[in-house]
């Protein structure tokens, strides 16, 4: 196998190539998984409570994603780009997973993950990302990135206030208190922690908000109960998959974004290790992030991306170490055989997710508009594609269901979805102006 060539030595205290004693190894990786835990989970808690599934079905959900993430991961840093990055569930899957999980059931999302992963694998290894890349210019990612913030913004407020689980309101004062301390500490450590608990933002914000939960009573453990201590999740978890025309090219705009992000992280670890950044590495990471979200599909979970966060970690540890990475994915592995675990994390009250998203998704959002700053010229062309191409994107969605109902089921699918709406008017007018 090929491996990443090192060409600044000083950059790593441990190269990408080193090997590590297996207690520095297994300390090392868990810091990747800790790093990457909170954003990579947050995936199936706000999808599952958004669609309407019970806990034992996000537990369920869960479980797949940790072991859909580990598998990733071994297959980005063996057969992929060979570079220590870690693969988690991509935000940019949000908007469409809830879309098509309310209108058209689990079993429709797992098979838009199983056929726009075999997509983006072509992509990658048949050498296709250059010319997907074109289509993506800084004009085109930035809205498309931006809108995936926007589009999230009323699932985080309906999580803060409780609306999904309490739409009466009984709960608001205890939900509302809640979301707040999860909110302000999450905030606090981003700002303000040093050292590697600076990377966790998102995992002491939920910790510190479950914990305010408990006394509040907005957490129920019956589901930690009900749950075995042991299970191997399965394939297919949501019945037979559903190959359905609407879905995967709602999808498809999610895998085009994770594409370009991705190579965005290839470049940075790149960078971070010293190491050398050819095409190779490109087609073979792409490739191996296109089958692990195939193999999402298989096993019902999120779809996968690589995760800037644990490039990070790379930064400030300076253990680039992929063999240390791939600890971490056997962490993630064994984590998916423990049901009472992912009950934990199922219970998880709602307005932990509001504090934690509020922030998060307005993140989103601001990398975008970063984004389109930095690389855009505001000349008069770019500033009219940039302001047609958002309202189109965050108004085609509230369109009504039954004004939908008037255009094909293909069209109506790509109009609900604000991400691809914008993308879309973004590429177009680009090519015509």
């Amino acid at each position: 196998m090929e491996k990443v060539e090192t060409i600044e030595k000083p950059v790593l205290k441990i190269g990408v190539e080193e090997k590590v004693e297996p207690a520095k190894a297994l300390v090392f990786g868990l810091q990747h998984v800790l790093a990457m835990f909170g954003a990579t989970v947050t995936v199936p808690l706000v999808v599952g409570g958004a669609i309407g599934m019970s806990g034992d079905q996000i537990a369920l959900m869960i479980q797949a994603v940790l072991l859909a993430m580990g598998i990733a991961t071994l297959l980005q840093t063996t057969i992929g780009s060979r570079y220590p990055i870690v693969q988690g569930s991509s935000f940019a899957f949000i908007p469409g997973l809830i879309a098509i999980g309310s209108s058209l059931g689990m079993a429709a999302v797992q098979g838009a993950l199983i056929v726009g992963g075999l997509i983006e694998a072509a992509i990658g290894w048949l050498g296709i990302i250059g010319k997907v890349r074109k289509l993506f210019t800084p004009l085109v990612t930035g809205v498309t990135i931006t809108l995936i913030g926007f589009s999230l913004a009323n699932v985080a407020v309906k999580n803060f206030f409780n609306f999904y689980a309490d739409p009466s309101g009984s709960t608001l004062v205890k939900a509302s208190l809640v979301a707040l301390v999860t909110f302000l500490t999450t905030v606090f450590v981003a700002l303000k922690a040093k050292g590697s608990l600076k990377a966790m933002p998102v995992v002491v914000g939920a910790a510190v908000g479950y914990l305010v939960s408990i006394p509040l009573g907005l957490t129920d453990f019956g589901l930690v109960k009900s749950l075995p201590v042991l299970s191997v999740p399965t394939l297919f978890p949501w019945g037979r998959p559903v190959f359905d025309t609407s879905a995967i090219v709602i999808l498809l705009f999610a895998f085009m974004v994770s594409i370009i992000e991705s190579v965005g992280d290839y470049h940075a670890i790149a960078t971070v290790t010293g190491s050398d950044i050819t095409g190779k590495h490109i087609t073979r990471g792409i490739g191996s992030e296109g089958l692990a979200c195939s193999i999402a599909g298989l096993l019902g979970a999120c779809g996968t991306t690589s995760y800037s966060e644990n490039i990070g970690v790379v930064a400030l540890t300076k253990v680039g170490s992929r063999h240390v990475v791939q600890v971490g994915a056997v962490i993630l592995m064994f984590l998916s055989l423990l049901p009472k675990f992912a009950g934990i994390l199922a219970s998880m009250p709602a307005p932990v997710l509001g504090g934690l998203t509020l922030a998060l998704y307005g993140m989103i959002s601001v990398t975008g508009l970063r984004l389109i700053k930095e690389k855009v010229e505001f000349s008069d062309r770019n500033t009219l594609i940039l302001a047609a191409a958002l309202i189109a994107g965050l108004g085609a969605p509230q369109l009504p269901p039954e004004f939908l109902a008037h255009f094909p089921e293909l069209i109506a699918s790509i109009l609900e979805s604000g991400m691809a709406v914008g993308a879309i008017t973004a590429m177009v007018l680009e090519r015509i102006l």
